[in-house]
């Protein structure tokens, strides 16, 4: 299945049915994947202060690599969220900045970086409970079986 849609020409996109993200065929699945990815999120969320060059986004996401970075600006220049402007210099001066469809996911990249923020720590906690208490549920017997969920299985 071509789940890119290069293939369809300008009219027949407008005329695409209405959007349904539980069908599997539909574009809308796509857009899904890209708001998704960390690296997706904190560009938008650096970028909704206002435009800023390579080397800031580059500094201010911390962890992020060169090539990861300029992967994710172009998907977003492309997907239509980042405007890249060349300015004329020696060297050449580039500067990204979100475009008024980028703009418009800002509230939810705010709300979903504040989300993090805020419930991090409940979070962690419960992934440690649950580590602990899967750990406590598979515990050998005699060396060759062991016993989850109250069924003995072969180790």
């Amino acid at each position: 299945m071509d789940t890119t849609f290069n293939h369809l020409s300008r009219a027949q996109i407008v005329k695409l049915r209405p959007a349904d993200v539980y069908d599997d065929t539909c574009p809308s699945r796509g857009v899904i994947q890209m708001l998704a990815d960390k690296w997706t999120m904190l560009v938008v969320e650096s970028l909704s202060a206002g435009p800023m060059r390579f080397g800031e986004l580059r500094r201010q996401i911390n962890g992020v690599t060169q090539k990861m970075l300029t992967q994710t600006l172009r998907s977003l220049e492309r997907d239509g969220l980042v405007l890249r402007t060349v300015y004329p210099t020696a060297p050449p001066s580039v500067e990204y900045a979100l475009t008024p469809l980028g703009h418009s996911i800002t509230a939810i990249t705010r709300q979903m970086c504040d989300w993090a923020e805020d419930n991090m720590k409940p979070v962690l906690l419960s992934r440690r409970d649950y580590d602990a208490r899967i750990e406590r549920e598979v515990q050998p017997v005699s060396g060759k079986t062991t016993v989850r969920g109250g069924q003995r299985q072969r180790a």
